[in-house]
């Protein structure tokens, strides 16, 4: 299962909406065929690892990451193929939470006489999935706000330059991070002030996304989700699409953000004045919130148009903004060595807290060096 796992991560960047899932299938420790699913709407990973066994496959068991499909989408199920193939068993690691599959793969698999096995590993699939996972049964996206700040704490000058904070090997390891991500999101103040491209933008060799050998069983309590470092495969991932939170429509004419690179939605106020050149934009109206749009729909309008993780990319007061409302499920942090002063911006825009007990609690999923800067990978405490 392990290996399993490894090879459902190879699927990182190119699988959206669909899960990451791994299959080796094995007599005893003799693997005869493995696979992965390598991009939606093309096979999932019990074919290819089926197709590689051949008639091996009869009597063998299959070690699955997400339990098989039971249901005709754009592939056929996976559950009736593994039965065709005569396996005598399938282990799977996380059953499937989609609606049109949720068990009936299993009872499809039982059915056919076939033993069956779940849980192995559990954790770790589902860690590997956490956007799909939110998706499915949360009804919102898996959220994570990228933050760089100075070691006292700062985002900006006070007239608000921030470029760079961060050094290069910090910003390609950012690219990477919205490379397995379905959406990239921020609000209209960055949008004015900094006219962001927020694309995917890698170049071979150095930058060029790569997978981790770093699993779970050993110490670990999850897959590095993390696109650094081990064993390069075939990459070429679907552009992010651009989530602009912008309650009056004041996102300029000529913003990056409006070009070809990538496909962008506008989320504004029902009220507000659509200028000429957003007209032919993808936009949607939302209920306001007491300090903005309602970021709650704005998620669940998100996992309607199938987004599994969001990355976020925002100002203090919209990140803030996800935090207080216990929508940000991560912050990826990336600490510099430098300092600021006082005087320049903050981090967060948070709520002020009357006592200790009230303050926000996070856990420290990773920490390593990402070229001269900090990266602290923190998960909100539930």
């Amino acid at each position: 299962m392990a290996h399993a796992l490894r090879l459902a991560e190879r699927g990182l960047y190119t699988t959206q909406p669909n899960p990451r899932v791994g299959c080796v299938i094995a007599h005893g420790e003799r693997v005869v065929g493995a696979g992965w699913h390598q991009r939606a709407g093309e096979p999932h990973a019990e074919v290819f690892a089926l197709r590689e066994a051949g008639t091996a496959a009869r009597g063998a068991t299959a070690y699955v990451t997400l339990e098989p499909c039971a249901h005709f989408g754009r592939t056929p199920p996976c559950a009736d193929a593994l039965v065709a193939a005569g396996v005598a068993r399938v282990v799977v690691a996380a059953e499937d939470p989609f609606p049109a599959v949720r068990g009936r793969g299993l009872e499809k698999l039982r059915a056919a006489g076939i033993t069956v096995a779940s849980g192995l590993l559990r954790e770790q699939a589902r860690e590997l999935n956490v956007g799909f996972f939110s998706r499915i049964e949360r009804g919102r996206p898996w959220v994570r706000v990228k933050l760089a700040m100075s070691l006292d704490g700062r985002t900006a000058l006070a007239g608000g330059e921030s470029k760079w904070i961060t050094g290069a090997a910090a910003r390609a390891d950012v690219q990477r991070w919205r490379a397995r991500s379905s959406a990239i999101l921020t609000g209209s103040g960055t949008v004015l002030a900094d006219n962001p491209r927020l694309t995917v933008r890698l170049q071979e060799g150095a930058d060029r996304p790569r997978f981790s050998a770093r699993m779970a069983g050993a110490g670990d309590n999850s897959l590095s989700a993390d696109p650094a470092g081990g064993e390069a495969a075939a990459f070429s991932p679907a552009a992010p699409l651009r989530v602009i939170l912008d309650r009056q429509l004041r996102t300029p004419a000529g913003s990056h953000v409006l070009d070809a690179q990538a496909p962008t939605l506008l989320m504004h106020a029902a009220n507000a004045p659509v200028p000429p050149h957003l007209a032919g934009a993808d936009r949607i109206a939302l209920p306001e919130g007491p300090g903005g749009l309602d970021l709650h729909l704005a998620l669940a309008e998100l996992a309607r148009r199938d987004i599994n993780e969001l990355h976020v990319e925002a100002g203090p007061t919209l990140c803030g903004a996800l935090l207080a409302a216990g929508l940000a499920d991560e912050l990826l942090l990336y600490i510099a060595p430098v300092l600021l002063g006082d005087t320049a911006r903050p981090l967060l825009a948070l709520p002020p807290l009357a006592r200790m007990e009230e303050r926000w609690r996070l856990r420290t999923l990773d920490r390593r060096m990402v070229g001269e800067d900090i990266r602290l990978q923190l998960r909100a405490e539930v």
